[in-house]
């Protein structure tokens, strides 16, 4: 039976978390809102089991649950509603406690720091979000934590940077790594060359796997950063260096974004979250790696090659 279950498992995290607990021989179960989208996803393999949920419903939360020792928590909102995510994770938590879950790892963001007061961040950076998003993101910690603190379940919480790879679409970087597969132009929101993290996607499996079965890890927020600081700039020149081709980029800078979410609700929402392209959260990853021991990050060449085929194919 499936003792491992990832909650909102089909976007590109959840493919890497699936495949590094398959790596290991264990069974899993996929959870989520399109039953086509996950037999897309995970029917080939074995080991996965297949549930479908309405995560609006603790009722069908618990009954996704049950039978499950540890939940991994990847449910997504649409940009502009993330008014949900407190919302849907008191739902989510109020059906694993009935199902009898006992520990639940979410997998978050840099949002509810806010303006980083330091570089890199650490886990014990103030959050102090000046933003919605960001909020929301710290209410939805918050609830999390507070169940542990409570007792009600063992929690832990892992910050991620903005991400990338083969096939990953809500990335900064797929559309300028589409248009140097492809051809065509780019369009990026800028400025390209501040400071910037990007984490590869296929290393978050492998690093999730292993936390989830770590008993220390409950009960505390760790950070993966990325491969090291970057720009977005930089790493278009390894995009134009790899295929022999100068990219055409349109870039978009905070004014722009407002202009533009005057007709584009999506692009009206990145607006607030701007700040990160300026003054980025970079973060501080070596409690994480005191924890678990060294942690395999792909180089960034090594990335952007990999997802420049994942283009093409």
């Amino acid at each position: 039976m499936s003792r491992i279950a990832l909650f909102g498992a089909a976007g590109a995290i959840g493919q890497s978390i699936a495949a590094a607990i398959s790596a290991q021989g264990q069974s899993y179960r996929v959870v989520g809102r399109n039953e086509a989208g996950l037999r897309q996803a995970f029917g080939s393999d074995p080991r996965a089991e297949i549930v479908i949920w309405n995560p609006d419903s603790p009722a069908s939360v618990e009954a996704a649950a049950q039978g499950i020792d540890t939940l991994i928590y990847l449910v997504g909102v649409n940009y502009t509603q993330f008014e949900l995510h407190p919302e849907l994770m008191r739902k989510t938590l109020a059906g694993a406690i009935s199902a009898g879950v006992k520990h639940i790892l979410l997998i978050g963001t840099g949002y509810p720091y806010g303006l980083p007061q330091t570089s890199p961040v650490r886990e014990d950076h103030p959050r102090e979000p000046h933003t919605f998003k960001g909020r929301m993101r710290k209410a939805q910690e918050d609830l999390l934590m507070q169940a542990h603190a409570a007792g009600r379940i063992r929690a832990a919480v892992l910050r991620l940077p903005d991400f990338y790879g083969p096939g990953v679409e809500a990335s900064l970087l797929h559309g300028a790594i589409k248009a140097a597969a492809q051809g065509g132009a780019a369009d990026m929101i800028g400025p390209l060359d501040r400071p910037h993290e990007f984490v590869f996607v296929p290393d978050v499996g492998p690093v999730v796997a292993k936390l989830v079965g770590t008993p220390a890890a409950f009960g505390k927020i760790w950070h993966l950063a990325g491969a090291g600081v970057t720009t977005q700039q930089a790493l278009v020149a390894e995009m134009e260096r790899q295929t022999g081709r100068k990219l055409k980029t349109r870039v978009a800078g905070k004014t722009m974004l407002r202009l533009t979410g005057m007709f584009n609700p999506f692009m009206r929402e990145l607006v607030e979250m701007h700040y990160l392209q300026t003054q980025p959260v970079i973060m501080d990853d070596s409690a994480l790696q005191q924890l678990i021991g060294p942690i395999g990050k792909t180089p960034y060449a090594e990335g952007i090659r990999q997802a420049l085929k994942g283009v093409r194919q």
